[in-house]
């Protein structure tokens, strides 16, 4: 048996904005956008040679979704960007004012520093080792 996870849903507030975020920002992909409905679509963005998880930008649907938003996993680190080159990417983040939560450690197992996205929701950038 072979599974993967195919798609991490990410709660937004508005589907342009998070676009702009993750592609212009983060430099990832954007893999789709279709439009579901009046209100809703479907939106894909990954980095850049990822091809097994996207991340889905959902739209908050209603007020209990609005209050995820930027805090769905209660203040942890939410997401864990894997790189080749720590001092580029990281050199990104400070290029495009990126909030940096804490600054780059180097562990045993690579070197690591936390960031937050435009929402606040924590990931960590990592180039293992």
């Amino acid at each position: 048996m072979k599974q993967h996870i195919a798609h991490i849903a990410l709660v937004v507030d508005d589907y342009d904005k998070a676009i702009e975020f993750y592609t212009k920002k983060l430099h990832f992909t954007l893999i789709e956008d279709s439009v579901l409905s009046e209100t809703k679509r479907w939106v894909l963005v990954a980095p850049k040679g990822s091809s097994e998880c996207c991340l889905l930008l959902a739209k908050a649907a209603n007020d209990v979704q609005s209050t995820r938003i930027g805090n769905q996993t209660g203040g942890r680190v939410f997401l864990f960007l894997h790189t080749d080159n720590f001092k580029r990417d990281y050199q990104n983040l400070l290029d495009h004012k990126i909030t940096i939560v804490r600054e780059p450690v180097v562990e045993a197992w690579g070197t690591v520093a936390v960031f937050e996205d435009l929402y606040g929701n924590l990931w960590d950038l990592i180039e293992p080792i």
